[in-house]
């Protein structure tokens, strides 16, 4: 496919196949009060209301998206079912312009990687558009027989269906190509958002989406990921190769608040907070995320060699001051109109080394924080360009930088531990720093071929590979393989957090940091010292960090830019200013009285809701919550010996065993019964807060609490737990 093809010769290609018009009303109090469905294997579209019960229990934004699929799907469902659907909702408080990070968009589906239902979310500009157009959520269901593009007209209430042919697949090109036919003019490029996924997606379980804006001072189309748990895989059997939504009517007061003084104030507030502070906490407008590589070192939690260590040595290679003099400085580098806090950072002309778009200057999106570290140090890279060249490959062909980061890690032990060797990766040299081997496995997988397509199916997949086809020990590569649930894990090292673990492993989706991120907290404040606590937390962060899934709020604003009296607060990690600021954001646009506590109890039902949908599809019990000991320790004799006075110094003081008296291979065997235990009892504790059973199963009388006691979550429950 040629990029050379005009917006015309698009067009004339294209086949209608199904057309839906629609009033175009105005949303009122954050609420568009209707669902578009559409089904590609029968080619209809049609608005669905949302009812008060909805907005009552599930909110919005992801509580929307579970109430769906729940719906869809009456059990177990495997993710390529013409059943399974592909929702997109944004939330009630998105798109409001007067405070940071409001234009979030969030994607649910059944997981092709964890074979249960996940939920990612993106920034830019299509969650706020496609509410403004007419609808609080988007959902598809069914199967394309061709590819299509489905088309969202917000200005003139239209919706299609189109057989596309010769649209390229790969992110920079469509996403390009469909900004230019359906915008009228240059400055109309910033009404049009584009969800695309790239060739890649064709072929991997962690395939993800990109979800666009266009930034009129570079003149170019930009993305955000919705990268965790193969979105992007079910988009693509489903035959979908975009999905537009167009809306040039953008204002201020699109939501229709209340009180729209009242969330002026809480936006005063934290801008000026931003324009005082950022440049003296996190420096989040010049470098954005890439800010941590150094901060993750320093305390010997930066992700090393398939998170083996912590720490390494040429760590300031990819340090903060590299990104920020590779980012293109004094652009207000922001993914939703209005957003101060502006950290989407990119790298502009840069001459790409390798693959299809060999020679051409590209912008680059990124790289965040957990692309440097999963395709840096995770991988023994600790060169920028390299990472930059992996980041923007990535993300064009639709591949999630965390997933394919740990696959080649994964990789990359076994082959350095001799478990492996070239018979099983096509010839390739899978060595610590090999960027040439990383850069061609990404081609293959790319385009489905050699070694490259093994790696685009997960850990798990090459855990099982691997013991089968090449006799590898099988309680080796789990220990090793860092994946939970199926989903590979976030780039922290987490054997001293006790509690982070717990956010990786009982988090409802798998490894990922979005539900609790307690390292500092608990490692390095030493402020969780009992489970009690833990469990608090882990009962507490996750069910607030959900409500911005609620609501299309990125949590970005909450906690890397804070007030300068909070380390004075009672609860500075709440950081309590800013969720006054969120409760009087809801109350501003409902009418509503708020509390911060109101705020968490719409989280919890929805929180408890996706557990049942995960028990619904098979899985949301404890033998689905453990993690492999990598997470929780050292695996090898190596690893015990890289931090061997830490470690004998908690066999003495922590175990009661003498360490002297011991081989290292009997140290690592003492250390991994205590933190296993250890792990154990929390799971226990952090079930009993959350009022689950002691099999992770939320109680008949937990939902009769939430509301959610529906006769189909009753009949389940009683069902998996025996009640």
């Amino acid at each position: 496919m040629t990029t050379a093809l005009t917006p015309d010769e698009l067009r004339q290609a294209r086949k209608l196949l199904a057309e839906f018009t629609y009033d175009v009303r105005p949303v009122e109090r954050g609420y568009a009060n209707r669902t578009l469905y559409i089904n590609l294997s029968e080619n209809t579209i049609r608005a669905k209301p949302v009812t008060q019960q909805m907005k009552d229990i599930f909110t919005g934004g992801k509580g929307f998206a579970m109430w769906l699929l729940w719906n869809a799907i009456d059990g177990p469902t495997a993710w390529d079912d013409p059943r399974n659907e592909l929702i997109i909702a944004g939330g009630p408080i998105g798109g409001t312009t007067l405070y940071p990070g409001l234009g979030k968009s969030t994607v649910v589906t059944i997981s092709p990687l964890t074979h249960s239902v996940i939920d990612s979310n993106a920034g830019g500009y299509f969650g706020p558009y496609l509410k403004f157009a007419g609808w609080d959520a988007l959902e598809i269901q069914g199967k394309a027989e061709k590819d299509v593009i489905i088309f969202i007209d917000g200005d003139n209430g239209r919706v299609t269906i189109e057989e596309a042919p010769l649209e390229p697949l790969d992110t920079h090109l469509i996403n390009a190509a469909l900004t230019e036919m359906y915008a009228k003019n240059e400055r109309d490029k910033r009404s049009v958002s584009v969800v695309s996924a790239g060739q890649a997606a064709d072929h991997c379980r962690y395939a993800a989406l990109n979800f666009s804006w266009y930034d009129l001072r570079r003149k170019e189309v930009r993305v955000k990921q919705a990268g965790r748990g193969g979105s992007g895989l079910v988009f693509r059997d489903k035959g979908i190769k975009a999905i537009v939504v167009y809306y040039s009517q953008m204002k201020g007061d699109s939501n229709h608040p209340a009180n729209i003084e009242l969330m002026r104030k809480a936006g005063a507030r934290i801008n000026k907070e931003i324009a005082e502070l950022d440049d003296k906490q996190n420096q989040m407008r010049k470098v954005g995320t890439g800010h941590l590589p150094p901060i993750m070192n320093e305390f010997d939690l930066l992700p090393v060699h398939n998170f083996r260590y912590g720490s390494h040595p040429e760590a300031h290679k990819i340090d903060s001051s590299v990104w920020m003099e590779l980012f293109t400085q004094g652009m207000v580098d922001s993914c939703w109109y209005g957003c101060t806090l502006s950290c989407s950072h990119g790298v502009d002309h840069f001459h790409l080394q390798t693959g299809p778009y060999k020679g051409q200057a590209v912008l680059v999106d990124g790289p965040e924080y957990e692309t440097i570290a999963g395709l840096g140090s995770n991988i023994g890279n600790f060169d920028p360009l390299a990472i930059l060249e992996l980041n923007f490959y990535c993300d064009t062909y639709g591949i999630d930088t965390i997933s394919f980061a740990n696959s080649v890690a994964f990789v990359m032990e076994c082959f350095e531990a001799g478990v492996i060797d070239k018979s099983a990766t096509d010839g390739l040299e899978m060595r610590w720093g090999n960027v040439e081997a990383v850069l061609e496995l990404l081609h293959q997988l790319a385009r489905g071929e050699g070694f490259g397509q093994q790696v685009g199916q997960g850990v798990r997949h090459l855990k099982q590979l691997f013991a089968e086809k090449y006799g590898v020990d099988p309680a080796f590569l789990q220990d090793i393989g860092m994946e939970t649930k199926g989903m590979e894990i976030s780039e922290y090292v987490t054997k001293e957090s006790l509690a982070q673990q717990g956010g990786y492993g009982l988090a409802l989706k798998g490894g990922q940091h979005d539900e609790a991120w307690l390292i500092f907290m608990d490692m390095v404040k030493g402020e969780l010292p009992t489970f009690e606590a833990k469990a608090e937390a882990l009962h507490y962060f996750p069910m607030w960090r959900t409500w911005f899934s609620l609501h299309g709020l990125c949590k970005l604003p909450w906690n890397d830019i804070v007030p300068a009296n909070n380390a004075q607060t009672a609860e500075p990690n709440k950081v309590p200013e800013h969720l006054e600021n969120y409760a009087w954001l809801y109350e501003g646009l409902t009418g509503k009285p708020t509390t911060p506590d109101d705020l968490v109890a719409q989280s919890e039902r929805v929180y408890n809701f996706q557990r049942l949908m995960a028990l619904k599809l098979g899985f949301g019990t404890r033998e689905h919550d453990r993690l492999p000991y990598r997470a929780m320790g050292p695996v090898t004799v190596e690893e015990y010996q890289s931090r061997q006075e830490r470690y004998d110094k908690q066999l003495r003081e922590e175990v009661g065993v003498d360490p002297s008296a011991l081989s290292v291979e009997e140290k690592v065997a003492k250390l991994r019964e205590y933190r296993e235990a250890r792990y154990e009892q929390l799971t226990d504790a952090v079930y009993a807060r959350r009022g689950w059973d002691k099999n992770g199963i939320p109680t008949l009388e937990k939902v009769r609490e939430l509301g959610i006691d529906f006769p189909d979550v009753v009949e389940l429950i009683k069902e998996k737990s025996g009640s």
